[in-house]
């Protein structure tokens, strides 16, 4: 079986069941329900105890419990097709110039980490409409300037 195959049968069952997304992440457990949804979709991998409840909740056998606890090709085809996912990609691409120049400008040369990462959301009642709010907190991650000579930065932290 391939990890696509498992996340079918997963989604199959889930419906079959009319189990929601939070009903599921409640029942596992252990982490954010954003990780576990991400790995019952083939994105993530759960820890060993988490596997361990994902594979009772869904009858699954030995072989595809011991999937959901290997680490997974991650990612999808770019730019992705479907909508929302779309207008994701599209929030970083038109805001990620102006990100990048002011997390550059607060810490220095480097990255925020999306492994290091903590996402969040929820939504925000509106009387125009309903919200959904993202939080994200990476760390932050200064490019290393190998071979520095003394006196040369050895990271790129913003020096002051």
């Amino acid at each position: 079986m391939k990890r696509e195959q498992l996340v079918e049968k997963i989604l199959d069952i889930k419906r079959e069941k009319g189990w929601s997304w939070k009903y599921v992440s409640e029942e596992i457990g252990g982490m954010s329900p954003i990780l576990v949804v991400g790995a019952l979709l083939g994105q993530m991998k759960l820890p060993k105890p988490l596997a361990e409840r994902a594979a009772s909740l869904f009858g699954l056998t030995e072989g595809e419990k011991r999937m959901l606890n290997e680490v997974p090709t991650r990612g999808v085809a770019m730019p992705p097709t479907d909508p929302l996912i779309y207008r994701l990609y599209e929030l970083v691409m038109v805001n990620g110039p102006a990100l990048k120049a002011l997390i550059e400008e607060e810490f220095g040369d480097g990255i925020m980490s999306a492994i290091d990462f903590d996402l969040e959301f929820d939504r925000l009642p509106n009387p125009k409409g309903d919200r959904v709010r993202l939080v994200m907190s990476g760390k932050f991650l200064p490019y290393k300037y190998y071979g520095a000579e003394q006196g040369v930065p050895e990271y790129g932290f913003k020096e002051e």
